[in-house]
């Protein structure tokens, strides 16, 4: 089998090649950039396998090349050369070098699925793009052609247990369905993901959540994936809930996720016309908003999909039967906020995110609380978004989510165009408050000279509550604002 196309994203190789030759050293490109290069697909991580030391040999390249080194894994001996793209403002490569492990061929022996499992020599390159000869033993260019994901060997799975999420992760990224012998190894040994390390397990499960989850969440749980990986799912299974619920309480948090592709214009809803997402409100700042960058692989959009998934995940210990025979789940918005930290904080993400995740979690009720029958007031609308923070336009597209994977096929029109529009006017409030900063009126020095205040937690929660009456529109001068606090401490010291 032959490389016939010259792909633009490995002119960087040319250079490469002639250098490790140079150095009489034999290497090859190896892994993910192999198969996306046969797939036509664009790639800046490029995976090197060299008979040699890798850690000695990386640096050097780095050097040469002017790039940086980074020491990536001592152990297996894998070191990483990050190379700014040349003529691009921005944009880097990544270099991944690796130790072969005996011979090529035992080397790819070594290696999760076919599709990685194959090889160019490097050497090549610096003679004739043109007459490449592909290094396949496992017929991974065959899978590719049918589409599959196929482990190499029976043990890939427990020589390194992250390849069960990789797997799915590869199928969905790629359009490809996974082989039916390795499907079966991925159910037997699934359990093993609990002993993958957090940090491994957030980064494949953000690529996951990267993916329109129409069918592959419940895909997950069938393999046995996603309780295995997330435990604390596993109780919301059969969770009955009122009657406005379609779904029990786990089906409804996987419709959730799947809602949230809908709503940010990135997948469908199987219950619902186009002239039911026609009314939620869409910007092009919204769009960018949702794919902002969070943190090391996370976006605005993955962390909501990822607190969409959990928001109801303390409802079976809330559930509670009241007098009148109603189900009730009361706090298990603050109790679910909690558990949802232990989670992320497991898996290792970052402060920020699991702050989000914990905000969306904590207030995903809240946008239903802020009008009844009405439009909310400018005071409810400031709570709002004072007690949301960052996570203010996040949650409400949640509640929408929330609402669809609610009412599922028996979705009241009039009720979601009400909830719909709601959301559009919060959001026009916020975008106009931000867009003009109100004039302190009164501030600390204010109340301990002019009322004699002693400087404490008092001071706080009277500036809090000015602010408050001049978001709502009730005090737009100085006189106001300190007859507002003259009367507060008046009625206080009755």
């Amino acid at each position: 089998m032959k490389l016939f196309a010259q792909p633009k994203e490995l002119l960087i190789l040319n250079k490469l090649s002639r250098l490790l030759a140079e150095q009489g050293i034999r290497a090859y490109l190896v892994g993910g950039c192999v198969r996306d290069t046969l797939l036509a697909r664009d790639t800046v991580d490029i995976d090197i396998a060299v008979e040699a030391d890798a850690l000695e040999v990386a640096p050097r390249v780095a050097t040469a090349l002017g790039g940086r080194y980074v020491l990536l894994d001592e152990v297996n001996r894998v070191g990483r050369v990050i190379l700014a793209m040349e003529g691009a403002t921005e944009g880097q490569w990544k270099l991944d070098f690796t130790t072969v492990k005996g011979n090529i061929e035992q080397d790819l022996a070594q290696r999760d699925f076919t599709i990685d499992a194959m090889a160019v020599n490097l050497g090549e390159l610096a003679e004739d793009y043109t007459a490449i000869q592909l290094i396949d033993p496992f017929d991974g260019w065959g899978d590719l052609h049918r589409g599959v994901i196929r482990a190499v060997s029976p043990t890939a799975f427990e020589s390194d247990a992250v390849r069960l999420l990789r797997a799915v992760r590869l199928a969905g990224e790629l359009g490809f369905s996974l082989d039916t012998q390795t499907e079966a190894l991925i159910q037997r040994y699934c359990n093993l993901i609990a002993s993958v390390a957090g940090e491994r397990i957030r980064e494949e499960l953000l690529r996951l959540l990267a993916i329109p989850q129409s069918k592959l969440l419940p895909y997950l749980d069938e393999l046995g994936l996603l309780t295995a990986m997330i435990p604390e799912l596993n109780q919301l299974k059969g969770v009955k809930q009122p009657k406005e619920h379609f779904w029990d309480v786990f089906n409804h948090s996987i419709k959730t996720v799947v809602a949230v592709d809908f709503l940010l214009r990135q997948g469908g809803w199987e219950y619902a016309t186009e002239e039911v997402l026609a009314v939620v409100p869409w910007s092009a700042a919204l769009a960018h908003y949702f794919e902002l960058e969070v943190s090391s692989g996370s976006t605005r959009r993955s962390l909501l999909k990822l607190a969409a998934l959990l928001h109801d995940i303390a409802k079976p210990q809330a559930k509670a039967i009241d007098e009148g025979g109603r189900m009730r789940f009361l706090g298990h918005a603050k109790e679910g906020a909690a558990i949802a930290v232990n989670i992320l904080e497991r898996l290792r993400f970052s402060g920020k995110e699991v702050r989000l995740v914990e905000a969306m979690v904590r207030y995903h009720l809240r946008p239903g609380q802020m009008g009844l029958n009405e439009l909310p007031s400018r005071r409810a609308i400031y709570r709002y978004f004072r007690d949301t923070g960052e996570a203010g336009f996040d949650v409400l597209f949640l509640s929408l989510a929330d609402h669809l994977a609610t009412r599922g096929p028996r979705l009241n029109p009039a009720q979601w165009q009400e909830h719909a529009q709601m959301v559009e006017y919060v959001l026009a409030q916020r975008f106009e408050q931000e867009s003009f900063v109100p004039p302190k009126l009164v501030d600390g020095h204010d109340l301990i000279n002019i009322f004699g205040m002693s400087p404490g937690p008092k001071i706080g929660q009277l500036l809090e509550a000015v602010r408050e009456a001049q978001a709502a529109g009730e005090l737009t001068s100085r006189q106001e604002a300190l007859a507002y606090v003259r009367e507060r401490l008046a009625t206080e010291a009755v």
